[in-house]
């Protein structure tokens, strides 16, 4: 059986990686945790890991290809994507991946598209009866108001406009920004929840982390946070069609009226996981489990509360770099 794990664009992912090879060595203590990146040499996570490659950008036609020689080389049985851009490009070639007997864990073409494309996770929350912020036309605007890229990522390119004459041309010619209601921070608090769906797409776990203080786009300082959110989707989200693995929801909550508005899906392990994982949330133990003993993976709610995360810059150093 082959139960090496690859570790795509793992760029700074220090922590991910870490629990990927300490789990796995758990079960199987010979296997390796392999990485790739676009430059692995400056990548942090690539020189903690058992062994790097460097391959093409995403977008180049033989990324694929590049990847399914490593995977054969190196006795791949699971592959675990980490940044966005990859994962269309993943989905298109899924099929590859099978014929190999590697586990690809994405979620399906579907899904990662509407995830993709707000407009269209839009129509999602629609079907599921889950509230997002209300679009605002942009011809006739009422304020304040939020204004985003309907592809965006990494917290680029979004604006809160207080007034009318802070709307500029760029802002109204923009082909790809949406414009919605403002949500007030002060009535509510900003939340990712790291969930876990099984082969079933069904919800296995689900951790709230506030969103206390933000850089890049990724979680600074965060505390994980036992609330009304977990029922909420238990109810709305206990099965999402073609869903697997590490799911970050992102939303707005509200704990005097429990309010919930969700803004995002991203399917894939977001930057801020390594907290739900040091409370207790294991998701590289379960995808071990699950996909390469066949275990059944059911709901668990086992983490620890409260716990608060204050990230902070450390080094990895290398040594004889040339």
């Amino acid at each position: 059986m082959k139960t090496n794990i690859l570790i795509t664009s793992a760029g700074q992912r220090v922590s991910l990686v870490n629990a990927f090879m300490k789990e796995l060595k758990k079960k199987f203590p010979d296997s390796r945790v392999i990485t790739v990146d676009l430059q692995p040499e400056l990548s942090p996570a690539c020189q903690i890991s058992d062994f790097y490659y460097k391959v093409c950008k995403v977008t180049d036609e033989n990324y694929i290809p590049e990847i399914l020689n490593i995977c054969e080389k190196e006795n791949i049985g699971m592959v675990i994507p980490t940044i966005d851009t990859e994962l269309r490009v993943f989905s298109d070639s899924i099929g590859f991946f099978k014929l190999n007997n590697i586990h690809l864990i994405i979620s399906d073409k579907q899904l990662i598209k509407s995830c993709r494309d707000k407009r269209e996770l839009n129509i999602f929350f629609s079907k599921h009866d889950i509230k997002f912020p209300k679009p605002i036309d942009k011809k006739n605007p009422t304020f304040p108001l939020f204004i985003k890229p309907y592809d965006g990522s990494l917290s680029q390119d979004i604006y809160i406009i207080k007034k009318e004459d802070e709307i500029t041309d760029y802002h109204l010619g923009h082909p790809k920004f949406m414009f919605m209601e403002y949500i007030d921070s002060s009535l509510y608090k900003e939340y990712t929840v790291d969930c876990y769906y099984n082969k079933n797409n069904e919800l296995s776990c689900a951790v709230p982390r506030q969103r206390i203080a933000i850089r890049s786009g990724e979680i600074h300082k965060g505390v994980t946070t036992k609330n009304e959110i977990i029922n909420y989707l238990l109810e709305k989200l206990h099965i999402i069609s073609g869903a697997v693995g590490c799911i970050t929801i992102q939303l707005f909550y509200n704990k005097n009226n429990n309010d919930i508005i969700a803004i995002e899906i991203n399917p894939r392990f977001g930057g801020g996981y390594p907290l739900s994982y040091e409370a207790g949330a294991n998701y590289p133990k379960m995808l071990i489990e699950e996909y390469f003993e066949n275990k059944s993976i059911n709901y668990t709610d086992d983490w620890e509360d409260k716990l608060l995360m204050l990230r902070y810059d450390a080094e990895v150093l290398v040594r004889n770099y040339e």
